[in-house]
């Protein structure tokens, strides 16, 4: 029996053209600049602040993650074509499928990102699957993609060991492969699959711990809750997140870790921080890993009168994105660039259709979204304006 995986699991686990190159500069050094000239959500002038301003500054332009077997990152905003490998591509006649674990929108934002720059290259998509949430659809459906001979598959396999035998059928036939966030068992760079595009799951975890410490001013008791599932994007940020903590902002202690499970996280994640609330009564922040556990926090918060509580999290989501507008416990979250994933992983499907070498993992730089860059930031992630109960909060 295969395993349901919520949308709010996959959605928020953090799996993701001129524009990517684009938002690597102007745009994003508005957002940059910001971060780095205001002072922040409830801190005043000073060393740690002013760390934390310096570090967000440098995360939201570079990488610093390495990949899931040690690959060193480069940046995907360097991952360009010529005009004459352009012409090259499209003389291919080269299709493309897409293969999706779910139809959530992380996913639909780097559908409609690989599409767009598909459209530019002359690569003709021929399938958008579906895994609906379970293992064995997701493998079903390459199976099935196969069928249509397409040229390249780009895909996030959320089991790696349950898809790898039939990603050995992929790769025998010849099919170039981009895998999002991680390669299947055994996968060979150079042989079985083109690259790997992903996020910077450290760097995410470390911008998170940095916004933190700028809403606290560098000081107070913190709770850390984190998945006790092993999985690699998550784990990543956990582990950037108390080591940035602890070694960088000596004010501020960890008092407090407490794993959950799932796939009730909001609920989980409420009832541990009740706990954490009413054992420590001087407690001033708490992180989660995505927003789905941190919407728990809120709750939590809300229930013990405690609206004083500073959180931080990843991924943009509507609720920790209402909050933070608001200027409710939300202080400040770590965003991905979804989108422009989607384009740079048709551009390594590119560079492996023309049978050159691409890098083994490429990341795109995080946002720092604040209070007043809440729907810029969303925008840049999802390359389309914020929901209307967003852009409604932005406005009271």
């Amino acid at each position: 029996m295969s395993r349901k995986i919520t949308r709010r699991e996959f959605a928020r686990r953090g799996m993701a053209a001129a524009g990517l190159a684009a938002l690597g500069g102007a745009v994003g050094n508005g957002l940059v600049a910001r971060a780095a000239g205001r002072e922040g959500v409830g801190v005043g002038a000073g060393g740690a602040a002013n760390h934390a301003r310096a570090a967000i500054a440098r995360l939201t332009k570079t990488t610093i993650g390495k990949g899931p077997n040690g690959e060193t990152a480069s940046l995907a905003t360097s991952i360009v074509l010529t005009p004459q490998e352009v012409a090259r591509v499209k003389a291919l006649g080269a299709t493309a499928a897409i293969c999706m674990y779910a139809r959530i929108g992380w996913t639909t934002a780097q559908v409609a990102g690989l599409q767009s720059e598909f459209a530019r290259l002359g690569v003709k998509v021929v399938a958008v699957t579906n895994g609906e949430g379970a293992v064995d659809k997701q493998v079903s459906d390459v199976e099935t993609v196969l069928a249509l001979k397409p040229s390249a598959i780009v895909t996030v396999q959320a089991d790696p060991r349950a898809a790898a035998p039939v990603f050995r059928r992929v790769a025998a036939q010849g099919i170039k492969t981009v895998f999002i966030g991680a390669a299947t068992d055994g996968a060979v760079h150079g042989k079985d699959y083109v690259g790997i595009v992903d996020s910077d799951e450290y760097g995410y975890g470390a911008l998170s711990a940095h916004l933190l410490a700028l809403a606290l001013n560098g000081q107070g008791k913190i709770g850390l809750l984190f998945w006790q599932t092993q999985f690699f994007n998550t784990d990543q940020r956990t582990a950037a997140f108390r080591r940035t903590i602890r070694t960088e902002y000596p004010g501020i202690t960890i008092v407090a870790e407490k794993g959950f499970v799932g796939p009730n996280f909001a609920d989980e994640c409420q009832a541990a921080t009740s706990a954490l609330l009413t054992r420590y009564a001087d407690l001033v922040g708490v992180w989660t890993p995505w927003d789905a556990p941190g919407e728990g926090v809120l709750a939590a918060a809300r229930t013990a009168g405690r609206l004083d509580l500073a959180l931080t999290t990843c991924d943009l989501g509507e609720n920790v994105a209402i909050s933070l507008l608001q200027g409710g416990v939300v202080k400040g979250i770590a965003a991905q660039r979804v989108f422009d994933m989607g384009v740079a992983e048709a551009r390594v499907a590119a560079l492996g259709l023309l049978g050159k070498p691409a890098p083994a993992y490429a990341t795109v730089p995080n946002l720092a979204v604040m209070r007043d860059n809440v729907l810029q930031s969303w925008q840049i992630d999802y390359h389309q304006p914020a929901p209307q109960v967003v852009q409604a909060a932005a406005k009271r």
